[in-house]
């Protein structure tokens, strides 16, 4: 009797197996929770908020100019006179409005 010589099957489910494991992490390092493209994403929503911050912090202080400037301490006549016309819609008779 000739016995025929089977190909070994338990390798090649090892190999298949480590093929698969590795596109698994591959594709987990790429496309996961924590892979590059999520990266990408994190980097690009700081960059984003970083600006939004520099934008408000511009705000603040500018608030607090003016804040400051009619406060009990240092009273800017100018801006004061420029505020109330403002909020109250007054015009001296000499003034010319143009809108």
């Amino acid at each position: 009797m000739i016995r025929q010589s089977r190909p070994a099957i338990g390798p090649i489910l090892f190999l298949l197996s480590m093929l698969l494991l590795g596109i698994y992490f591959t594709f987990a390092a790429v496309q996961g929770d924590y892979g590059v493209f999520r990266r990408a994403e994190v980097t690009a929503e700081a960059r984003a908020l970083r600006a939004e911050l520099a934008a408000l912090d511009a705000e603040v202080a500018r608030m607090e100019n003016l804040t400051r400037r009619l406060s009990d301490d240092f009273l800017d006549l100018d801006l004061l006179d420029e505020r109330a016309r403002d909020m109250l819609g007054l015009v001296r008779r000499d003034e010319i409005v143009v809108r």
